[in-house]
């Protein structure tokens, strides 16, 4: 049996845990120092310099605070925990409890037929491509939207629709996942209403076909799309939009060329958000999917507090969390810009 798996000396790999969080802040260390090397801005202010000393310290402070303890351990205690087999808590650091991958293999395998688990992957997959959809379907409204309020909307309008977009979000996700329900339902307002017009005969179903699991997704993350898009186009020069105008290029090609290329790190922030959002949720798909809906996430959940098998839980949560971490990179890489533009 390797070293590191011999009773007494789990200790010490649970020492390397801690460890690692060091060697991850480094890494960021050293990434916003070659960022501040490639920035050639002789106006640029460094980060103590716009904030003074005490306030700067204080600022990293919390939020090494909130990265190291809230952030960066529970994920790595998340790894940790998905290389080991399921054992009760007596016999924890025995001779049984060595490292594994048997709970990666078991989202291809199920270990107790041997068969192939196309359930749990095809929920995967399920859950990746409609949080992709979700994000394009928030794009497609938002962007519209966050154009209006930051070019063509006078202050007035765009402080009433900002009022109506946030006055919803002041109630609880699941409040609003079971209104959308409410709505969505067979004898719900919607159906009624379709009906008593004459425009349908009988009732759609909106719940078992999934159409209430995207309209409560996309509508669950708007605000995370639209604020990130009207950041960066309302700091477009509008002199740049009237050129373009008369110069006699048509609205289409004016955001084409335009626009888009400008709001490039507010559309990867606010798609990175959403998609990860999205991938995430667990409220609305309980709430709004349909009776053959499957969510990874619920997966995962039943994993951790139903059936109590931590360590395949966790493994099932590291494959989700690496799709979203590849699903930014292809966002950052499509849109030609840094993970620091996109918060900025």
């Amino acid at each position: 049996m390797p070293w590191f798996c011999r009773k007494g000396r789990w200790p010490v790999s649970r020492f390397v845990v801690f460890l690692l969080p060091l060697a991850v802040i480094a890494g960021f260390w050293l990434l916003s120092r070659q960022e501040s090397k490639l920035a050639h801005d002789p106006t640029h202010k460094s980060f103590f310099q716009r904030n003074g000393t005490v306030l700067g310290i204080v600022f990293i402070g919390l939020v090494t605070f909130w990265m190291l303890f809230l952030v960066v351990l529970p994920y790595l205690y998340m790894v940790q925990e998905s290389f080991h087999p399921r054992l009760p808590p007596m016999k924890r650091g025995g001779s049984e409890d060595f490292l594994t991958i048997q709970q990666y293999k078991s989202f291809f395998v199920e270990p107790s037929s041997g068969t192939w688990n196309s359930l749990h992957m095809r929920a995967f997959f399920f859950s990746i491509l409609t949080s992709v959809f979700v994000t394009v379907v928030n794009f497609a409204i938002c962007y519209p939207l966050a154009y209006y309020m930051a070019q063509a909307g006078s202050i007035q309008k765009v402080r009433l629709l900002m009022l109506c977009l946030i006055v919803p979000y002041w109630v609880n996700e699941i409040l609003r996942a079971f209104s959308l329900r409410l709505l969505l339902a067979s004898k719900g307002l919607i159906n009624q209403t379709l009906t008593g017009m004459g425009i349908i005969d009988t009732p759609i179903d909106f719940l078992g076909t999934n159409a209430g699991l995207y309209v409560g997704l996309s509508y669950a993350y708007l605000l995370i799309m639209v604020f990130p898009l009207y950041n960066s186009i309302e700091s477009l020069d509008k002199n740049q939009i009237e050129a373009a105008r008369d110069l006699g290029a048509p609205w289409w090609k004016i955001h084409r060329d335009v626009v888009i290329p400008y709001a490039k790190p507010g559309i990867a922030s606010g798609c990175t958000m959403v998609f990860m959002l999205s991938a995430g949720s667990l409220a609305a798909p309980q709430f709004l999917g349909g009776p053959s809906t499957l969510w990874f996430t619920s997966i995962v959940y039943d994993f951790f507090f139903q059936a109590f098998n931590w360590p395949r839980g966790a493994a099932y949560a590291f494959i989700l969390l690496t799709a979203c971490i590849i699903f930014v990179l292809a966002i950052l890489k499509l849109f030609k810009v840094s993970l620091g533009e996109t918060i900025r």
